[in-house]
């Protein structure tokens, strides 16, 4: 683990650029910025499209580490090079920002409300790849869509599990157990699930440092206790499905919550746009995320 990236994910002021949509999600993040799916064929030339928009903004001169903290990129993107530097390094050498790694399979079918992640088989390869690639830390998502208290433990024992297999190898995980924003009971959901991770927090070893990446929740300042966790380097905040606008004015009411936004810090740019055009749309999205963070 980087001591210098701790200390700057614990304690620097800004937000986490999520740019890891992967696999599914790719032909919808590629349609919104403008590339419709003709214009591609296959995964690779997919992927290759995927990267020339992420190499755009992460090059773009308002993708800037007194802003970001940390950007979150998806396997494909770690593999990739940006003028000569794996992706990785050229965030941390040239610009001061944090590389993480995605690294859930995606979602399991839904049971008791909830969605636990697939297995992710070969886990340990892949981290021995991003130790190599120089990766600080990690992401997994899975989803909680009922306030069902079995569904629920179910996905934080998952999440800690893995999650400790992570550390063990020297990275900081962050541990993504999102709450659907159409949960119909998201307040007794994030409650029960609040409980869970308390439980979990007691039991770690004194040197494990982790993360978790929640949903905004519907009380104000629900995480600032697990905040004060001498295991958890930082808890910050998902769009979820919100706008910009919605996102960015329900998380500046959770003080200590920083945003790790993806559709909500891309939403507006689009590949048509100059570059000169590009980079003032993203700034303004960059400002404006990063003030609801610094709450």
């Amino acid at each position: 683990m980087n001591q210098e990236q701790l200390n700057r994910m614990q304690h620097d002021k800004g937000f986490i650029a999520a740019l890891d949509q992967s696999g599914g999600s790719t032909p919808k993040a590629l349609k919104a910025y403008g590339i419709d799916e003709s214009a591609y064929h296959g995964d690779d030339e997919m992927f290759t499209r995927v990267h020339e928009m992420r190499t755009r903004i992460i090059k773009s001169p308002s993708f800037d580490k007194n802003q970001i903290l940390a950007a979150i990129l998806f396997e494909n993107t770690m593999d990739r090079q940006i003028d000569g530097l794996f992706t990785a390094d050229f965030l941390w050498t040239k610009k001061g920002i944090i590389p993480i790694l995605k690294v859930d399979k995606g979602l399991a079918e839904e049971k008791d409300g909830v969605q636990l992640m697939k297995p992710i088989p070969g886990l340990d390869a892949l981290l021995d790849r991003a130790k190599e690639r120089h990766i600080f830390g990690t992401k997994m998502r899975s989803v909680i869509k009922q306030a069902n208290p079995a569904g629920i433990r179910a996905i934080i024992d998952q999440q800690f599990e893995v999650g400790m297999q992570i550390v063990r190898k020297g990275f900081v995980p962050i541990l993504e157990p999102e709450v659907d924003i159409h949960c119909p009971d998201k307040e007794k959901a994030e409650e029960i699930m609040l409980g869970a991770i308390k439980e979990h927090l007691a039991k770690l070893p004194p040197d494990a440092k982790i993360m978790f990446k929640v949903t905004i929740p519907t009380v104000d300042n629900l995480y600032e206790e697990i905040m004060k966790d001498p295991h958890v380097v930082r808890v910050v905040a998902l769009s979820g499905g919100y706008t910009q606008d919605d996102a960015n004015e329900k998380l500046a009411r959770n003080h200590g919550l920083i945003a790790s936004f993806s559709r909500a810090l891309a939403q507006e740019l689009r590949v048509s746009q100059s570059d000169a055009e590009f980079d003032a749309v993203l700034k303004k999205a960059v400002d404006s995320i990063y003030r609801a963070s610094i709450t």
